[in-house]
C-alpha cells in the first residue's frame, strides 16, 4: 500500500499543483476510490499530508528532506509519517496534557524525553511531535506558549529506533490491522519545526488537513458498505423475493443513498475551498468558510459513517454480523471516524470559537454563500423554491440566537454544528439540482435531504424544552453521592 500510494502520487499531487487550485480535488478524489481498499493505510497517509503541509516551505536541510521524501512519487524515497500527540494526560487538550520536554543539543538538534500514550502509525518513518521548552531555570515552560512542533526520524542510520522503546500496542475496538503504540522517548533526536512556542499553530494547519482526510475517509467507508448492501439486494431472496423487489428494503437504502451523497457533496466542498488556499486564490469568505466548515464536515460525516455503516450491516441481516464477512470490521474501523482529530463535542466548540473570533463575519460569509446557491437554483427549478425559503429561515433564526451570546449556546454547540451541516449540504445539494448536467437523481437528492429535520438548534429552544439542559444535569448526577 505504501508503494501504491507513492505510484499513484496520493500525497504528490496536492503539491505539484498540476491542476492549481483544483489539484487537492483530484488528490482527493483518489484518496476517496483508494480508501475503503487500502486497509486503512489511508491513515498514514493522512498524517503524512499533514507533515508535508507543515513542513512544506522550510530551508533547513532535515526539513527540506523530509518534504520531498514525504512528498515523492519514488516507493524508494516515500516517507509516511504518524503524529505523536496524545499523552496520558491529554486528549484534545495539548495545552495543559503535554508533559514531554525538549533539550537543547549542542549541534542545533533537540533530545525529547517524555511518554506518547498514544501514537498512531508508529511504524511509519518520521513523526511530528509536540515537547515543551524549558526556561532558563531548565523547568518545563507551561501552557501553550510553552510548546513547540518537533519533526523526528523513528530510526537512526543504523536501523535502531531512535532512542524510544515501544511500551506497548493498542488493543483496540476496530483499525486492529494499524499498529498503535505507547511510546517512551528517552533523548530522542529530534529538531524544532518553526518558531519556539508556536506548537500549537503549526497544529492548526495541519489538523485543518487531517480532519479533511478523515471526513474522506468516512464519506469512502460509507459508498462501500452502500455499494455492497445494494449488490446484496439484488442475490438474496428473502420471503419469495429479491430484497431489492420489497419497497421497504429499497427505502432504507435510499436513505443510505441520500446521506452519502449529501456528505460527499459537502466534502468535496471544503477540499475545493482548502486546494483555493493552497494555491493562493482563496478570497477572505473561502478563507472564513474553510475554518468554520472544516469541523463542521469532520464531525458531521464521521457521525454520518457510523450510523449509515451500521444500516448496511443490518441489511446483511445475520451475514453482517458473521466475522468471516468482513462486515463486522467495516462497523468498527468506522467507528474510530468521530474520535480521531477532535470528538463531536470538540469540534462543535471549535465551531463556536470559529464564529465568535470572526465577530460575526464567518456567519455572514455562510448565509451570503447559502443564499448565492440557492436563489438560482430556486429560480431554474419551481419544486425548489420552498426549500430556498425554509433554509433561509432556519438561518435567519439561528442567527438571531448568535446575535444574543447566550451562555447556553455553549451546551447547545453540537445542535449548532448539525444544523449548519444540514442546512449548507441541502444548498450544495439544490445547487448542484439546477446545474445543466443535473438529472432526475439529483434533483430527487436534493429533496428528500430538505425533507428532514434540519435545525436540531431550534427544536431544543422550543419553550416546551426550556429547562432541558437543568433536566439533563438532574439526570446525569442521579446516583452520585457528593458532599456539596
Amino acid at each position: 500500500m505504501k508503494d501504491i500510494s507513492a505510484e499513484e502520487q496520493l500525497i504528490k499531487l496536492a503539491y505539484r499543483r498540476r491542476y492549481a487550485e483544483h489539484s487537492r480535488v483530484y488528490q482527493m478524489a483518489k484518496v476517496y476510490l483508494f480508501s475503503p481498499s487500502s486497509g486503512l493505510f489511508a491513515c498514514p497517509l493522512a498524517m503524512t499530508d499533514g507533515a508535508a503541509k507543515t513542513l512544506e516551505g522550510f530551508r533547513s536541510p532535515e526539513l527540506a528532506t523530509a518534504f520531498e521524501r514525504l512528498s515523492s512519487a519514488s516507493p524508494d524515497k516515500f516517507w509516511t509519517s504518524g503524529q505523536w500527540m496524545t499523552e496520558k494526560r491529554g486528549g484534545s487538550d495539548v495545552g495543559g496534557g503535554t508533559e514531554t520536554v525538549a533539550v537543547p543539543a549542542p549541534d542545533g538538534s533537540y533530545r525529547l524525553y517524555g511518554y506518547k500514550w498514544f501514537s498512531s502509525a508508529s511504524d511509519s518513518d518520521v513523526s511530528l511531535s509536540l515537547a515543551r521548552s524549558l526556561d532558563e531555570q531548565g523547568q518545563p515552560v507551561p501552557g501553550s506558549r510553552g510548546l513547540s512542533m518537533y519533526f523526528l526520524e523513528t530510526r537512526r542510520p543504523d536501523g535502531k529506533l531512535n532512542n524510544m522503546q515501544v511500551v506497548r500496542l493498542k488493543n483496540k475496538l476496530g483499525t486492529r490491522q494499524l499498529p498503535t503504540a505507547e511510546l517512551q522517548l528517552n533523548g530522542t533526536v529530534a529538531h524544532r519545526v518553526g518558531d519556539q512556542g508556536r506548537g500549537v499553530a503549526s497544529i492548526s494547519a495541519m489538523l485543518t488537513l487531517t480532519r479533511v482526510h478523515n471526513a474522506v475517509n468516512s464519506v469512502a467507508s460509507m459508498r462501500r458498505i452502500l455499494q455492497l448492501a445494494r449488490d446484496y439486494s439484488r442475490r438474496r431472496v428473502a420471503f419469495g423475493r429479491r430484497l431489492c423487489d420489497w419497497p421497504l428494503h429499497v427505502r432504507t437504502l435510499a436513505h443510505m443513498e441520500v446521506e452519502t451523497r449529501g456528505c460527499l457533496a459537502l466534502v468535496l466542498h471544503i477540499v475545493s475551498l482548502l486546494g483555493r488556499q493552497d494555491a493562493g486564490v482563496a478570497g477572505d469568505r473561502d478563507t472564513l468558510l474553510l475554518r468554520l466548515l472544516t469541523p463542521i464536515c469532520k464531525l458531521y460525516t464521521a457521525k454520518r459513517a457510523v450510523s449509515v455503516t451500521s444500516e448496511g450491516l443490518e441489511s446483511f441481516g445475520g451475514q453482517g454480523y458473521i466475522e468471516d464477512t468482513g462486515i463486522p470490521r467495516l462497523l468498527r474501523d468506522a467507528q474510530v471516524y468521530p474520535v480521531w482529530e477532535g470528538t463531536t463535542n470538540v469540534l462543535s466548540l471549535d465551531v463556536l470559537r470559529a464564529l465568535a473570533k470572526s465577530r460575526g463575519e464567518a456567519w455572514t460569509a455562510l448565509t451570503s454563500d447559502v443564499t448565492e446557491r440557492l436563489l438560482p437554483a430556486a429560480a431554474a427549478i419551481d419544486s425548489l423554491r420552498p426549500i430556498t425559503e425554509k433554509v433561509k429561515n432556519i438561518l435567519n433564526d439561528v442567527g438571531n440566537i448568535l446575535k444574543k451570546q447566550d451562555s447556553s449556546l455553549e451546551v447547545s454547540a453540537r445542535d449548532l454544528s448539525f444544523t449548519i451541516a444540514n442546512t449548507y449540504i441541502c444548498a450544495l445539494l439544490c445547487h448542484h439540482a439546477a446545474a445543466p448536467d443535473a438529472d432526475d437523481e439529483d434533483r430527487t437528492v436534493a429533496l428528500r435531504w430538505a425533507d428532514r429535520e434540519m435545525a436540531p438548534l431550534l427544536a431544543r429552544r422550543r419553550p416546551d424544552r426550556a429547562d432541558e439542559s437543568r433536566d439533563e444535569l438532574r439526570l446525569v448526577m442521579a446516583g452520585y453521592e457528593t458532599d456539596d
